[in-house]
C-alpha cells in the first residue's frame, strides 16, 4: 500500500509537471507536450500533432505488415539462395572509440529503460497518447518555411503583426504591433499568449517569450554575426543558461533537405563567453553520436568557447508502449542522443571555482517519446536547477525552432513549431 501511494504521488506530480522521476535512479521520463504547455495560457500544444510523425510511421508499418509478410513468404527462399554471406565489418579506430563510449554508458541506459518498464502507472498514461492521436482530426499540413523566406532579397521587408487581446469595459478589444520579422528582437512582454501573423499564417508567442530570427544570407556572410546583437552591454544582464542545438554538417541527403547545415568551423565563432552572465552560465550542447563530433567539441569547440566540460545527459527515445525506437546496439542508429553540459565564466579564474546551485551528475538519462524530425525535447526545467547566478535565470536557445516562456530563441526559424497548426485553443 505504501509503494502504491508513493507511485500515486509520483504520477500526480508527473501529470502536473510533465516530469516523472524514478526512485533510486539517474533517469527521468518527460512528456514534452505537458512541459511545453507550461509556457502557454490560452493555447495548448496538440499531442496528436506533436507525435504525428512517430504514430503515423508506426501505423503505416502495421498496415503494410500483412502484405510485406506475404511477399517475404514467396521470395524468402529465393533470396536466401542468392544472398551472399556478408563479411563482418571491421571497425576503424574512430568507430572503435565510439563503440567503447557506447558500451560504457549502455548499463546506465538499460537500467533507465528497466525503470520505465517497471512503472506500470506511467506506461498506462503513455498509452493514452495513442488514443489521443487516433481520435484527432488535426492535419499538420505544410508549414511556413522561414529558411526559404530568409533567402530572398525581400527578407528585410517582411513583417510580423502581434495581436494583443485586452480586457475592455464592455468587451474584448485588441491592439496591434507591427515589427520587422528578420534581424530584430521580437518580444511578447505580456503574461498571456499572443497571436501573431506572418503572410496570413498565424503563430502563437508564449508569455514573456522573445525571438530573434536571422536570414540565411546573414548567417553565411557574417559567420553567425547577427548573434552579436544579443550580447548585453552589461554582463549582469548576460545569460545563466545557454542551450545550443547546432545544425551539424551531415552527409545525409534527407537531413540536408530538412534544414540547412553548417560546417563545424562556423560554430567556433559563437560568442558564448560574451553572452554569459557575470556569475557564469551552464552551457548545454546537443550532439550526435558521431565520434568525430565528440572529438571536435572536446578538443576545439568547448576550449574556444571557454567552456569547462561537466557532464553528459542522454536522451533515450521510446515508443508509447515503452519499447525503444530501435535496437540499443544498432551502430549507426542508436536510440539515444547526447547533451553535453559545461560551465562558462567570463573570467578564467572564476571557471575553476565555479559551482552550480545543485551539482550536475554525469550520465543522467532523459526518456521521452520523440516528436517531429530533429525536434529536441524541452529540457530547460531539468537544467535550470544546475544553472549558476541569480533567479529567475536568464535563458537563451541558439538555433532554436520553437519558443519557451521567458526565453530568447535565436536562429533562422525560431517560429517553426509556433505555427497555430501545432496548437489547440484552451
Amino acid at each position: 500500500m505504501e509503494k502504491s501511494a508513493c507511485n500515486d504521488d509520483e504520477l500526480s506530480e508527473f501529470l502536473e509537471s510533465g516530469i516523472y522521476r524514478f526512485k533510486n535512479s539517474n533517469a527521468v521520463f518527460i512528456d514534452p507536450v505537458r512541459l511545453l504547455n507550461r509556457s502557454h495560457t490560452r493555447f495548448r500544444v496538440s499531442p496528436s500533432v506533436y507525435y504525428s510523425r512517430f504514430f503515423e510511421s508506426e501505423s503505416k508499418s502495421k498496415s503494410k505488415s500483412k502484405s510485406k509478410s506475404q511477399e517475404l513468404e514467396v521470395y524468402s527462399d529465393s533470396k536466401k539462395r542468392k544472398r551472399k554471406q556478408k563479411k563482418p565489418h571491421n571497425l576503424n579506430e574512430r568507430e572503435r572509440v565510439a563503440e567503447q563510449r557506447h558500451q560504457k554508458v549502455k548499463p546506465e541506459l538499460l537500467k533507465a529503460h528497466e525503470a520505465l518498464l517497471g512503472s506500470t502507472d506511467l506506461l498506462s498514461t503513455m498509452k493514452k497518447l495513442r488514443s489521443s492521436f487516433q481520435s484527432s482530426t488535426t492535419e499538420p499540413g505544410v508549414g511556413q518555411s522561414f529558411v526559404e523566406l530568409g533567402r530572398v532579397w525581400q527578407a528585410p521587408m517582411y513583417e510580423i503583426i502581434l495581436n494583443y487581446q485586452q480586457s475592455c469595459v464592455i468587451d474584448q478589444c485588441s491592439e496591434q504591433r507591427v515589427l520587422p520579422l528578420f534581424n530584430s528582437l521580437v518580444a511578447n512582454e505580456t503574461n498571456d499568449d499572443v497571436e501573431a501573423e506572418v503572410l496570413n499564417r498565424k503563430f502563437i508567442l508564449p508569455r514573456g517569450g522573445c525571438f530573434y530570427m536571422i536570414s540565411l544570407v546573414d548567417m553565411w556572410k557574417s559567420e553567425l554575426g547577427q548573434i552579436h546583437n544579443l550580447i548585453p552591454a552589461e554582463s549582469d544582464c548576460g545569460f545563466n543558461l545557454i542551450v545550443i542545438d547546432p545544425p551539424w554538417e551531415n552527409g545525409s541527403a534527407h537531413q540536408k533537405s530538412m534544414y540547412p547545415t553548417l560546417l563545424n568551423r562556423y560554430f567556433l565563432s559563437l560568442p558564448i563567453k560574451q553572452l554569459t552572465h557575470t556569475d557564469g552560465a551552464l552551457v548545454a550542447l546537443w550532439i550526435t553520436n558521431r565520434e568525430k563530433l565528440h572529438n571536435f567539441v572536446e578538443k576545439e569547440l568547448f576550449p574556444t568557447w571557454g567552456v569547462k566540460y561537466a557532464a553528459t545527459f542522454y536522451w533515450l527515445k521510446v515508443k508509447a508502449d515503452g519499447s525503444l525506437i530501435s535496437e540499443l546496439d544498432l551502430f549507426h542508429h542508436r536510440p539515444y542522443e547526447c547533451l553535453l553540459l559545461g560551465y562558462c565564466s567570463r573570467e578564467v579564474s572564476n571557471l575553476e571555482n565555479q559551482s552550480a546551485p545543485r551539482p550536475v551528475k554525469d550520465n543522467q538519462i532523459v526518456i521521452s517519446i520523440p516528436g517531429d524530425y530533429s525536434r529536441k525535447p524541452p529540457v530547460g526545467d531539468l537544467l535550470l536547477e544546475h544553472a549558476p547566478g541569480p533567479k529567475p535565470s536568464r535563458c537563451i536557445e541558439l538555433f532554436a525552432r520553437e519558443m519557451t516562456a521567458g526565453w530568447i530563441s535565436w536562429g533562422n526559424e525560431p517560429l517553426h513549431f509556433q505555427e497555430s497548426k501545432y496548437f489547440l485553443a484552451d
